[in-house]
């Protein structure tokens, strides 16, 4: 089958790679649809802390089932999946608690295995999700990036009388702005960027300017308390660090973003006390394909309407385009 090859960083081509096989408790994906996230362009750049070289990205895939393995149940050849793309142990302290997508010995489709930037892709039969009518290849592929947005607001425990502060306004993002406004939430967003910050806006987001004047700004509109929930999902340290200073006290913060491994975040250690404020993690997903399927489905997720669409074997020039110009596609996916 053909399949597109990361082989160092900014090094991609399309080349042969072997067909998958079903295992015992696996499927075979024939890809249709597969998002292009800041992760895989990570990985083409050589900052991806997850990856190894060489490597088949992508893991926001869309597709029909081909083939399926033996004791699988309940998936038949020729459905409609997405599939999750993290697989745990099963037996660490993580996977124990349920949290499989913090498993120690974390295994990631389109990062330590072969991903959806090829024809077919395997995944185990737990990790396969059936789409529910009505929504394109290309609609189902934002499940993934939208179970990000679902699990980091049950991290930050996001209600609908929560005023939240979305810093960054990429893919993660949008997903974000969405979900929490399905919530019912009130939502304000910021970025450096004017087009980015347009795009939140059409998604119902107020919207400031990421600058100097942002603090004061948060303050004049929560009466002086901040706000009571902040997720940063722009992957910049100071953008971390700047969330202790944006929250209320009493108020969480949900830090998203991925830095380069080794990086350090300061922050204010009075502020642990004196605000008694929450700060959690959030990493991908666990259990929250079905509610983002289900908000696809429901209509309460706009924003794959940014998406444009090329052709999977273009990849490599695609990369090359997002590389060298950031910022000038909201979102792509790519078909084969």
């Amino acid at each position: 089958m053909k399949a597109v090859f990361i082989d160092a960083p900014h090094t991609m081509r399309v080349g042969e790679a072997s067909l998958p096989v079903a295992g015992a408790g696996e499927v075979v994906v024939r890809n249709q649809a597969v998002g292009i996230c800041a992760g895989d362009l990570y990985i083409y750049q050589g900052k991806n802390p997850y990856a190894r070289l060489p490597a088949v990205g992508g893991h926001e895939i869309a597709g029909r089932v081909s083939e399926i393995g033996a004791g699988v149940t309940g998936i038949s050849v020729g459905d409609f999946v997405v599939v999750e793309p993290f697989i745990g142990c099963g037996a660490c302290y993580a996977c124990r608690v349920g949290k499989p997508n913090c498993c120690k010995s974390l295994r990631i489709i389109g990062a330590h295995l072969p991903g959806g930037f090829a024809e077919y892709v395997a995944a185990p039969a737990r990790n396969i999700h059936h789409v529910p009518h009505g929504l394109s290849p290309v609609w189902a592929s934002f499940a993934e990036p939208v179970a990000i947005g679902v699990q980091a607001c049950r991290r930050g425990q996001v209600a609908a009388d929560d005023f939240v502060l979305v810093l960054g306004a990429g893919p993660i993002g949008l997903a974000l702005i969405e979900v929490a406004r399905a919530r019912g939430a009130r939502v304000l967003c910021t970025d450096i960027s004017p087009d980015r910050l347009a795009i939140a806006a059409t998604l119902g987001a107020e919207t400031l300017p990421s600058d100097e004047h942002l603090p004061p700004a948060i303050l004049a509109m929560t009466d002086g308390d901040g706000m009571p929930v902040v997720i940063e999902a722009t992957g910049n340290p100071r953008a971390m660090e700047s969330t202790v200073d944006l929250v209320a006290s009493g108020g969480r913060i949900v830090i998203v973003g991925l830095v380069k491994n080794g990086t350090m975040i300061q922050f204010p250690g009075l502020d642990f006390t004196r605000k008694e404020m929450t700060i959690v993690g959030s990493r991908a997903s666990t259990g929250c394909f079905p509610e983002a399927l289900s908000l696809l489905a429901s209509g309460h997720i706009r924003y794959p309407r940014v998406a444009v669409e090329h052709s999977l074997w273009d990849a490599p020039a695609m990369f090359a385009e997002m590389d060298a110009q950031p910022g000038k596609y909201h979102k792509v996916v790519l078909t084969p």
